[in-house]
């Protein structure tokens, strides 16, 4: 199976040849961040780095894509939104909100009373979620639940 990287790499010489420019420049960043993570840890990076690239990305993509729309920039909101739905391709399939909701009650369930807060029920059910749902994501439907008991 090809790494992540491969697969970006062959589909940023698609990109280049069907000139979709929007993909290119998302996937450049990719592959930039890559090398940038490589020369910081200085080691070659693992199926596991070169995910929590990406992650990273459609994060930054995300939080963009929130300013932009809070300040009423919708050409630019958009584009962030094209740029993050690229990524979220090379992410294993995230996690819907309804199954989100079913983690978080099952450990609101197993927690007891006193022990009942944000930070006690995200430091349980972040670790099972990592790379499988949007930590604000996890935030809301932690602060519902919370709030509706």
């Amino acid at each position: 199976m090809a790494s992540l990287k491969d697969r970006i790499a062959s589909d940023l010489k698609e990109a280049m040849k069907a000139r979709d420019q929007m993909r290119l420049d998302t996937l450049r960043s990719a592959l930039s961040g890559f090398t940038y993570k490589r020369s910081e840890t200085g080691q070659d990076l693992t199926e596991n780095d070169e995910l929590e690239v990406v992650r990273r990305l459609v994060k930054q993509r995300g939080d963009s894509l929130a300013e932009f729309e809070k300040a009423g920039r919708a050409e630019l909101a958009a584009k962030e939104r094209a740029e993050r739905e690229i990524l979220l391709a090379y992410l294993p399939q995230q996690k819907s909100e309804i199954e989100v909701r079913e983690i978080v009650q099952s450990v609101l369930a197993e927690l007891p009373s006193d022990a009942r807060n944000q930070g006690a029920v995200m430091k349980v059910v972040m670790p099972q979620l990592k790379g499988l749902a949007d930590g604000n994501l996890v935030r809301k439907v932690v602060e519902q639940e919370l709030g509706g008991r």
